[in-house]
Formats: structure tokens, C-alpha cells, sequence
């Protein structure tokens, strides 16, 4: 099937595939999906190295990283390249509805980019903390933690803001938007969770190990690199259902950590565009927001 996007000519296929098999959602509804989440999802992803992870065969079907552009790439998808050790990986860059449909008809269900944008890719534009939670922990303590941290924060006089990880835990952003460099923000995520665990050891740990993190929330704090990424705003996840990353307002977090339904927060992409309409983009100013850390 031909379409045409913004004047760009793509072709889509098997739109009746079924990626998530438990509840018979469509490659189609998935590039529906982003279609419609595009004009709050774009500027987080515009600029930016983009890590595709492709489910080709559905969610329960294995999936496969993809750093490099592929060389089967329209010629008008924008690309960059950056150094990793002693190569350069061409990144794909997703600036545009076009490349948001060709991406979805990949099958890449789950978006990552980088915290820095691709020109500058030393010079992280937002700090963020994963929380995952080790069980019996789950999004309950995931909620409580997120509090202390946004507390904490705001002490330092920054802003922060949450959102799922449409999985089992979830993430906080710290805009930045100013000068810095992961050698200044790593070094800052690690220093305030150890506080944390510190001042909450009984439910926080700052400690990669799993075999510490049975029962306690783990503040990875090492997202915070060149070589990684964390899954974007409003990107699908590959779990049961078509859930996503979705910006919380902190009200939602306070009424889950008060006692409310955890399940209230995992929302699915139905959900999402519904709250899009309805609320606009609550992570909007992770890219408009201009904060500089404070020295510890």
C-alpha cells in the first residue's frame, strides 16, 4: 500500500499484522498510534540519535536493536553520524511525521533517543533517573520514591518531571537545556541517589547489583551517559497490551503513593491520545525548561 505524508511517497505493508497477540492490536493501529500522538511526540525526538528497536515478528516474537541506518532508508530520512569508541554509527533521526510512519511501518514499536541532541552528543540537554522497582516493589514504591526525589530536587531549586516507563517502573527528567556535559550530570544523578538511599535505605538502593535490589526501588542514576538511552515520551512499549511511556502530572503520582490504584498509571495508547486532546503535552517543558545544576 502506497501513501503519500507531508508530500513524501512510502509504502506500507501488512497492515493486518497483529504485533501485541493479546489483545489482536495492528501494525496499523501502531502507526495510527504515532500518526496521531506526532504533534506532541516530535519534539522529543527531533535532533536526536535514535535507537530503533524492532519487533518484526509481534511482541512475543524476539526483537532486535538497530543503531545504524538502515541502508533500505528513504533518502530524505535525516541521519547523523556519531563516533561510539573506534566507529561511527550513522543515527537515525526522527524530525519528522514521514519518518515517525516509516519507522512505525518497521515495526519499531519502541522509541529511544539520546538525552543529547545529535550535533552535540557529549552535551546532555535533560538529566534522568530510572526508577525500578525490585519485587515485591512496584509502581506503588516507584510513586513514593518519586516523591522524595522531586522533593529533594526542588530543595536544589529544579524542576522535575515524571512519567511511566510503561512497564513495570518509571522516570524522572530533570530539563537542562543549558550548557553541561554527562561528566557533570552522571556524576549529580549518582550523588542524589545515593542521598536518597542514604536517607531511605530500607527502600532505596543506588546499587546496580540485582541481588541488592529485592523489595527496594533502584534509582539508576547511570542512564546518564553518551552511550545510552532511555525510552521516549509516548513511545509504545512491547508488553502485553500497547502501553506507553506516558508524562504524569505529579497529582497522579501523589494520588497513587496515597493509597490509589497503581493500575491507574498504566496507560495504554488509547488512554494516551485521549489525554493528548485533553491535556496537551505534560512533558513539554522537559524541552523548553532552562535549569543549570547546582554544585553538591
Amino acid at each position: 500500500m502506497e501513501v503519500e505524508v507531508e508530500g513524501r511517497r512510502l509504502r506500507l505493508s501488512n497492515l493486518d499484522k497483529v504485533l501485541y497477540p493479546e489483545v489482536g492490536f495492528t501494525k496499523g493501529q501502531v502507526i495510527d498510534f504515532y500518526t496521531r500522538a506526532a504533534p506532541w511526540l516530535l519534539p522529543h525526538l527531533r535532533g536526536r540519535a535514535l535507537t530503533l528497536k524492532r519487533y518484526p515478528n509481534g511482541v512475543e516474537g524476539g526483537h532486535f536493536y538497530e543503531k545504524q541506518r538502515p541502508s533500505h532508508a528513504p533518502e530524505w530520512v535525516r541521519s547523523q553520524a556519531i563516533s561510539a569508541g573506534d566507529k561511527m554509527i550513522d543515527f537515525v533521526l526522527c524530525d519528522d511525521l514521514p519518518t515517525l510512519v516509516w519507522l512505525a511501518n518497521l515495526a519499531d514499536l519502541e522509541l529511544h533517543p539520546s538525552l543529547a541532541l545529535a550535533e552535540d552528543p557529549d552535551s546532555p540537554t535533560v538529566l534522568a533517573f530510572d526508577l525500578d522497582p525490585g519485587p515485591p516493589a512496584a509502581l506503588f514504591e516507584c510513586c513514593e520514591v518519586a516523591l522524595l526525589l522531586r522533593d529533594m530536587l526542588a530543595q536544589l531549586a529544579l524542576e522535575c518531571y515524571p512519567k511511566t516507563s510503561g512497564s513495570k517502573g518509571m522516570q524522572i527528567y530533570v530539563p537542562l537545556n543549558t550548557p553541561t556535559g554527562y561528566d557533570i550530570t552522571k556524576p549529580f544523578a549518582h550523588a542524589i541517589a545515593r542521598l536518597l538511599e542514604s536517607q531511605n535505605g530500607d527502600s532505596i538502593t543506588s546499587v546496580m547489583k540485582k541481588a541488592q535490589r529485592p523489595g527496594k526501588v533502584f534509582i539508576d542514576w547511570s542512564q546518564n551517559d553518551r552511550h545510552k538511552t532511555t525510552v521516549g515520551p509516548y513511545s509504545l512499549r512491547a508488553r502485553e497490551r500497547p502501553t506507553v511511556s506516558a508524562p504524569l502530572d505529579w497529582h497522579e503520582v501523589e494520588k497513587v503513593a496515597g493509597g490509589g490504584d497503581p493500575d491507574a498509571l498504566a496507560l495504554d495508547s488509547d488512554q494516551v491520545l485521549e489525554r493528548l486532546t485533553e491535556c496537551g503535552d505534560l512533558f513539554a517543558s522537559v524541552v523548553e525548561c532552562e535549569q543549570r545544576l547546582p554544585d553538591l
